[in-house]
């Protein structure tokens, strides 16, 4: 008897980038048309600008030539990155994993691929990891390093919060433990990815960690001295709630 492959729904979140996920989407569409996996994929635009939405459907259009199962979902509003992810996870209550992936294109559609499929070969959720290892390659500036450690210092003081690296933006999360904490979940913008795993770990579901390649893109939306502030806000209301 064959087994039916476990479906899962892969998130691209974009807010103004289809310049970049031109580039990212062609490769990520040629990976999962290559790929033996059942993925529906979803770009979900958090409400970009009204010029933005043809651009994102033509991008639509080619992707599907290649890669039929891919979709564009609108949000009404901006509200953040988290927001637009959760709101688009929720188009498929019945997903046995749900994924994200983010559109600069730091994590290539084969890294993407490749957390997908050992989360699929643990049964647990997979979180992408920045870290130099033999087979993994770590490319960032010095700017974005400091941030990156004086953050992950400061959700594990604050949070209690033990992951490698909580920000990565590739995670594969198993369907049933999320919504098993979905309605705890508040953050919409970048602290997301911290109050997901931490809700995880109250909730005692498990993951495994995978380092994947990560070269820093240039036009990225996270400007660390704008934003850390507004991202330890973010730790304290979670700690809190």
């Amino acid at each position: 008897m064959s087994v039916l492959p476990q479906k899962i729904l892969l998130v691209t979140p974009v807010w103004n980038d289809s310049a970049r996920l031109a580039v990212f989407g062609r490769e990520l569409a040629e990976a999962l048309a290559a790929s033996p996996l059942a993925v529906r994929w979803i770009i979900a635009d958090d409400g970009s600008a009204a010029g933005e939405h043809g651009a994102l459907q033509d991008l639509c259009k080619q992707f599907a030539k290649v890669f039929p199962g891919v979709e564009v979902h609108f949000a009404k509003q901006h509200f953040g990155k988290g927001s637009v992810i959760r709101e688009a996870w929720d188009l498929d209550r019945e997903a046995a994993w749900l994924a994200f992936v983010d559109a600069d294109g730091s994590v290539t559609p084969a890294e993407i691929l490749r957390l997908i499929e050992a989360a699929l070969a643990s049964g647990t959720s997979a979180l992408g990891i920045r870290k130099r290892t033999e087979s993994t390659v770590l490319l960032e500036s010095p700017w974005r390093a400091v941030f990156h450690r004086g953050f992950l210092g400061s959700a594990r003081l604050i949070l209690n919060l033990r992951s490698e690296d909580p920000q990565c933006g590739a995670k594969v999360i198993e369907g049933a433990a999320y919504r098993r904490i979905a309605t705890r979940l508040c953050e919409n913008g970048l602290a997301f990815d911290c109050e997901l795993i931490h809700a995880l770990a109250r909730d005692g579901s498990g993951w495994i960690e995978v380092p994947v390649n990560w070269v820093e893109k240039g036009g990225g939306k996270v400007k660390p001295l704008r934003d850390c502030w507004g991202m330890l806000a973010a730790l304290v209301r979670i700690s809190l709630r």
